[in-house]
């Protein structure tokens, strides 16, 4: 025992010195191609005084930024997490240059500038060099997980952790049900593939490409995708998810912490190697390959029609997880689904934002206030705390879900700041880390630019649909797809060495790309890969967890393609209200503002939860209406009115406006209330059917698809719903919608594979439903997630009280 002890420290002591050597290296590299950068005197130096000076200063830097940068960072708590992440180069260069000062040959010298940048450059470098030295080490992974899960059971006044499963919940947002098949046929999502498929990985024929879905090893569209603690992918975006582990503890900042993301993903590939065929061609190296290196002589399959069924292997391995679409509300968007997947209620949501005419206020889903508000009631209404209210987390939700662990929760946003709601918490974890703060820092400017040019080349190649990607949008992107995304994994990592019961978490990346880029574009497709590499990387580390995980993914809603209704016609839906009520139309029609959950996250994080410009908060109570959009979706209320207008009422006010909108060729139906029948449809050429009647014609809902009748009828019934609703045109035959806001993918409203996302759980759990039967709205799908809760870990327990939110011990972490 002693003598794998001795092993150990030598192996330990070994890194850190071969560490110390490369950055040595390196700081002699850039003292020679960096003119303001030296590391001898004006009058020069011998070499071995040069390599001297280097090697003291690369020593001083690593032991200060080990030491110095967590201290920095707690200093740093208010600052914005945004701002921080951004200021992780100037951090590293004050480092740099007081590691210079202490020097003991007093010859090092750097402008400040330089400094910024030799000290980016080592960081990375030392990084990776501590990852690729511990690649083969299958011991080092798991003593770090060891070593944290242990730490943080010490520290915690918890019971021992139980044996029995836990689950977390990942939520793709935006991601549909037809979105995963196809991008898991393709080979974009290798690690959903290989749970669809079995252990062994199979290849699957989508328009005449084989591609290997192979377990341990990614297929990455031909790019070389090394896992290792500190090397950023070529596509920029690898560096967050790489390394991460370090950040669950986050008093551990050290080289070693470094390394062990990689371990872990190079041990399990090993151990899944050996249990491969012995028929099967093993690929050589030990990091993820290529598409081309991939490619192996498996059977070649076709996925079977039934869409909920796993997908089967040739020679019959059991898949580990199945595959099965639910159907959304009328409402398809985040604040109603993921306030019915975590507190078991939509009702009263009609839309993303909506007026109320009792309050004179617009509700818009993803305020932190309002968000608030909408947990508050869902609670009242169901008389219970949430999903996660027996020993859970919820990391990057709208909604808390009732758990006692949040962080960068909206709902808890606009209180009063303290340790449990500090929105700051949920990033002291990753940027705690200088290294993991230099690789996200630089896989954001990265991304930035690559928005900036794939934008630029859309224009220039007049590419259509295609909306504004301007502004502030480029660094909106770059957070949801680098900063959000690497911090949310990084705190599930941290929830599940901590061995919680249930965690809750939501990747908004998808979403916001998809929105801007279209549902199945290139630039869509890349963020599946990323995210396929979070699943993988989470897999790594249930196996190293002190109690067993299941992992369940989901989606909350899909996005359907087409231009924007403002973009076909010339003229918003305002516009066109404005017009049928005989008001004024400005000449120049204005964009209506996009609401995507990511403008949110990044509002949270600088501390400014405001609304997008131009949107009222209170509208003044006059005659003219309050036109809002939610996706293809549009909400007509008239504040001068308390009540809901009926057909009748608003006839009689403005005779042309019902007619104006029915007829337009970009308006798919219009729902209103009425005085004679309760509530009616509404169509082109004089449709008018009521609600009662739609089951015997469903008229204009007839397009829509089964269950469309039911969804409107169900937002009719709310207290809130506005005096007309209106959902745009949609074409069954390409599956497009026309969306009222700047998006060219949407969601909102009903109409193609928006109201269609997924739910891929595994076997070992309960079916969501029975065979032949559907899986419809959120609430329903809440109550699947809280059986298989029950049915891991025994019944949660209702709250039969729900203490006041300013007084709930929630701690963030």
């Amino acid at each position: 025992m002693r003598g794998v002890r001795w092993r150990r420290i030598a192996s330990q002591i070994g890194r850190s010195v071969a560490v110390w050597a490369v950055s040595t290296l390196t700081m002699l590299l850039l003292a020679l191609v960096l003119p303001d950068f030296r590391l001898q005197s004006a009058d020069g130096d011998s070499a071995t005084r040069i390599a001297l000076t280097a090697a003291c200063g690369a020593g001083a830097f690593g032991i200060l930024s080990a030491v110095v940068w967590p201290l920095l960072v707690r200093l740093l708590l208010l600052v914005p997490a945004l701002v921080l992440g951004l200021l992780v180069f100037f951090l590293n260069g004050s480092l740099l240059l007081v590691a210079l000062r202490l020097n003991p040959s007093a010859r090092g010298a750097a402008a400040p500038e330089t400094a910024v940048i030799v000290a980016a450059v080592m960081s990375a470098v030392a990084s990776a060099t501590g990852g690729a030295l511990a690649v083969r080490d299958d011991e080092a992974y798991r003593r770090r997980l060891h070593r944290l899960a242990t730490r943080r059971h010490r520290r915690r006044t918890d019971p021992p952790c139980p044996v029995t499963p836990g689950l977390v919940f990942l939520q793709l947002d935006g991601v549909g049900h037809e979105v995963l098949r196809e991008a898991v046929g393709r080979g974009v999502m290798p690690t959903v593939g290989r749970w669809l498929a079995g252990d062994e990985g199979v290849s699957l024929g989508v328009d005449g490409m084989q591609s290997t879905v192979d377990s341990g090893r990614a297929a990455v569209g031909g790019m070389q995708s090394t896992v290792d603690g500190g090397r950023s992918a070529p596509d920029g975006s690898r560096s967050g998810v790489d390394g991460m582990q370090s950040t669950a503890d986050s008093g551990r900042t050290t080289v070693d912490g470094m390394q062990s993301t990689v371990d872990g993903t190079l041990s399990a590939a090993d151990r899944m190697r050996s249990a491969l065929d012995d028929a099967r061609q093993p690929t050589d190296g030990d990091g993820p390959r290529s598409a081309g290196d991939c490619i192996q002589p498996t059977a070649l399959i076709t996925p079977p029609p039934d869409p909920t069924a796993p997908l089967p292997t040739a020679d019959g391995p059991r898949p580990t997880h199945r595959l099965t679409p639910w159907y959304t509300d009328w409402s398809s968007q985040t604040g109603a689904s993921q306030l019915g997947i975590l507190h078991g209620s939509t009702f009263d949501v009609p839309a993303f934002r909506w007026y109320e005419k009792d309050r004179g206020e617009v509700m818009v889903c993803n305020r932190p206030t309002s968000a608030a508000e909408l947990q508050r009631r869902a609670i009242a209404h169901t008389g219970d705390g949430g999903l996660l209210t027996e020993d859970g987390a919820s990391r990057g939700n709208l909604f808390s879900g009732g758990a006692g662990e949040q962080a960068l929760v909206l709902s808890i946003a606009a209180r009063r700041r303290g340790r449990e709601n500090r929105s700051r918490a949920g990033y002291f974890a990753y940027f705690s880390d200088p290294a993991n703060a230099v690789r996200t820092a630089l896989s954001f400017i990265a991304e930035v630019v690559r928005e900036i040019g794939e934008s630029t080349r859309a224009r220039l190649r007049k590419q259509r649909p295609r909306v504004s990607r301007g502004g502030l949008y480029p660094l909106v992107r770059a957070f949801a797809t680098v900063v959000e995304r690497d911090v949310v994994v990084a705190a599930v990592m941290g929830d599940m060495l901590a061995g919680r019961t249930a965690v809750y978490a939501d990747l908004v990346a998808y979403d916001e790309v998809a929105h801007h880029s279209g549902p199945h574009s290139r630039d869509a497709e890349k963020v599946l890969r990323r995210l396929d590499r979070c699943l993988a990387l989470l897999e790594r580390v249930a196996d190293h967890a002190p109690r067993p995980y299941r992992i369940v993914v989901l989606s909350d809603h899909g996005q359907s393609p087409g231009e924007t209704f403002r973009s076909r016609y010339g003229l918003t839906l305002a516009d066109l209200v404005r017009a049928g009520c005989g008001l004024h139309v400005p000449r120049r029609a204005e964009r209506t503002h996009s609401g995507a959950e990511a403008r949110a996250a990044v509002r949270a994080a600088l501390h400014r939860p405001v609304e997008e410009g131009g949107e009222r908060h209170r509208p003044a109570r006059h005659s003219e209406p309050v036109v809002l959009a939610s996706g293809n979706l549009g909400l007509i209320s008239f504040p001068d009115v308390r009540h809901r207008l009926t057909k009748e009422e608003i006839d009689a006010r403005h005779p042309a406006l019902l007619t104006t909108l029915a007829n337009h060729p970009g308006i798919g139906f219009l729902l209103v209330a009425s005085a004679e029948h309760g509530g009616v449809v509404l169509g082109p050429y004089g449709t008018e059917i009521p609600l009662a009647r739609l089951d015997r014609d469903p008229g204009p809902l007839a397009r829509f698809g089964p269950g469309a009748v039911e969804a409107v009828r169900r937002t009719h019934a709310f207290p809130h719903t506005a005096d007309i609703m209106v959902n745009s045109a949609y074409d069954p035959a390409d599956g497009e919608v026309l969306a009222f806001e700047e998006q060219i993918g949407s969601h909102g409203g009903l109409g193609g594979a928006q109201s269609r996302p997924f739910l891929l759980s595994p076997v070992d759990l309960s079916a969501p439903v029975p065979d032949g039967e559907r899986l419809t709205g959120a609430e329903q799908v809440h109550q699947v997630l809280r059986r298989w809760l029950g049915e891991l870990s025994g019944p949660e327990v209702p709250l039969t009280a729900v203490p006041d939110e300013d007084t709930q011990d929630e701690r963030a972490a």
